[in-house]
């Protein structure tokens, strides 16, 4: 099968197998933003369920700007390095390759965590998300410059702490995907306007990575085909990126698409007939796989080994990205290998109240409890219901905002 091959990458690793865990926020950090014991028994059950690649979720690079309470954190000054080399050792006795996601939130950061956001520029996210999220301020070039030399320091302690790699997150409405876009970037000087400015940004966190971290050490980025909304990253704009980061040497690309303003990466407002045939962003992999030497990454609606094999055997895509039928089944990577007749449970999920579901992400929360519970050594529950995550949530959004408040 397809998915049983190996897979090189332009910095001389390779990858056991053809599958890779896309990233999914477990937001299960302790107190000093460091991993607890959580993250290794967690990490330790995806290894047993023998994906090749497992990408974290949001490591942030910058504590003054989480996109949820309890994210992981890697910046100077912050001593949490022992629990993530405890995370690393959870890969240990197992072919599998954990890659930290590295991270800025920019304006997507909730009120109770941040009470002034940055973002390229001044631009608000569309109600009803302007309830939850503060209108950012216009970085300044300064503010750029460090931010960028965070990335580059935190890939470096991935490296250190024993991780096999990591990877920007660019895609989904997060700080480098605001850079890239047309509405979310105003600027007027060299990174915004044209394409070229635009990218500099990620171009320039890309350099300050492979500075930190040397020649053969696997970077990748997460980007959108497109972001899926008036006047955002255009589909040509992200053919146009991945075309320049592998020509600069990057290790591997992974697609997706869509943000909070337009969560396309759920499986919201995608076609019944993409839906059917799976794979939501392989109709424009095509595209980017034409204009890039490096692999590439399709992740989202992935359900059957048949598509699988199939898409990889006709060349659309080297790597197979998948996120949410690992939340609730971390076996499947397993199955899939192994050639039995297994199926993704992944369903859609919805409160039935149209803003209550813009204003809790229920395919983030609902998917994150059930990577809390493997954290907590128990087995997931794919038949739960949403309200208790909602109501979870809206407890817990409470009380992190009462301890910011005392704080």
């Amino acid at each position: 099968m397809e998915i049983q091959k190996e897979l090189k990458l332009p910095c001389g690793v390779t990858l056991p197998n053809r599958l890779g865990k896309s990233a999914m926020s477990e937001n299960m950090a302790i107190p000093g933003h460091a991993p607890g014991i959580e993250f290794v028994n967690l990490y330790k059950t995806w290894a047993r369920g023998g994906t090749g690649i497992c990408i974290s979720g949001n490591v942030m690079i910058d504590s003054r700007h989480l996109g949820e309470a309890n994210n992981v954190v890697i910046e100077k000054g912050i001593k949490n390095h022992e629990g993530l080399k405890s995370w690393a050792k959870a890969q240990e006795n197992s072919s599998m390759h954990i890659w930290l996601q590295l991270n800025h939130p920019g304006k997507q950061t909730p009120k109770f965590l941040t009470k002034e956001p940055v973002s390229p520029s001044a631009v608000p996210l569309v109600p009803p998300l302007d309830r939850m999220f503060n209108t950012p301020r216009e970085l300044s070039e300064e503010e750029i410059l460090d931010i960028i030399e965070r990335f580059g320091y935190a890939a470096k302690v991935a490296k250190d702490c024993g991780f096999k790699g990591v990877q920007i997150h660019g895609a989904h409405g997060y700080l480098v995907s605001q850079f890239f876009s047309p509405h979310h970037n105003q600027r007027n000087d060299k990174w915004g306007g044209s394409l070229e400015n635009r990218m500099r940004f990620a171009v320039e966190v890309y350099k300050s990575m492979r500075a930190a971290v040397g020649p053969e050490f696997p970077i990748g980025i997460k980007m959108n085909s497109a972001d899926f909304s008036k006047g955002g990253f255009s589909h040509e704009d992200a053919v146009g990126v991945a075309k320049s980061l592998s020509e600069l040497g990057i290790d591997l690309i992974e697609i997706s698409g869509g943000s909070y303003e337009k969560p396309v990466m759920t499986g919201a407002s995608v076609k019944e007939s993409t839906k059917k045939r799976e794979a939501y962003f392989l109709e424009y992999a095509k595209d980017i796989k034409a204009v890039i030497s490096c692999p590439l990454m399709v992740t989202g609606g992935f359900r059957t080994a048949e598509f699988m094999n199939e898409a990889l055997k006709n060349d659309e895509l080297d790597l197979v990205g998948l996120g949410r039928p690992l939340c609730i089944n971390p076996n499947f990577s397993k199955q899939l290998l192994n050639g039995e007749d297994v199926v993704s449970e992944v369903r859609p999920l919805s409160s039935g109240v149209k803003i209550l579901d813009k204003i809790f992400p229920l395919e983030i929360i609902w998917y994150s409890h059930q990577i809390q519970l493997m954290g907590k050594g128990k087995a997931p529950k794919p038949n739960s219901g949403v309200y208790g995550t909602i109501f979870r949530s809206a407890i817990d959004t409470g009380l992190q905002s009462i301890r910011r408040v005392r704080a």
